[in-house]
């Protein structure tokens, strides 16, 4: 799969930032795919982060960037999709550790609370970063709730 292709989506309150954020990421050498929003009028977020999920979902692309007023909303929504870790980001920090212990592979910003520059801070950590592995593999397919379920019916004995 090719490493530089990444799905980008938000809401109205996202939209600002996404736009900045298409360019910051087409200047790195990107294949942006722009789910939306394409204006500041007032929409439904999952409207824009299911078509993102998908196409991380399906292998289409790699990874992806999602934005809402909080962050919270487009996570929310995104994480419904099986195989989607996307992780609520507001520092660099939090943006390398999602990627290093969760495979994260969607990265969401809350619009409202980060500005421009600290957004590029917390895109640049969350592509810079690896996974890990190794026992984090462990935890990271224990989260679809059937496998979770199977593994404590497999332990009883059941």
């Amino acid at each position: 799969m090719d490493e530089k292709k990444i799905g980008i989506a938000s809401d109205h309150a996202g939209y600002e930032m996404k736009e900045f954020l298409v360019g910051y990421l087409d200047g790195l050498g990107y294949d942006v795919h722009d789910y939306g929003t394409h204006s500041p009028e007032s929409m439904d977020y999952p409207d824009t982060a299911h078509p993102l999920g998908f196409a991380v979902e399906s292998g289409e692309l790699p990874r992806g960037i999602a934005l809402c007023g909080s962050g919270e909303g487009v996570s929310i929504t995104l994480n419904k999709h099986r195989g989607i870790r996307a992780a609520l980001c507001w520092e660099p920090e939090i943006a390398d550790l999602s990627r290093r212990h969760n495979d994260a592979n969607i990265c969401a910003l809350p619009a409202r609370f980060i500005d421009n520059n600290k957004a590029v801070e917390i895109v640049d950590a969350f592509l810079a970063g690896e996974f890990e592995g190794g026992r984090h593999r462990r935890r990271i397919e224990k989260i679809p709730v059937e496998a979770w379920c199977r593994a404590r019916k497999e332990e009883s004995g059941s």
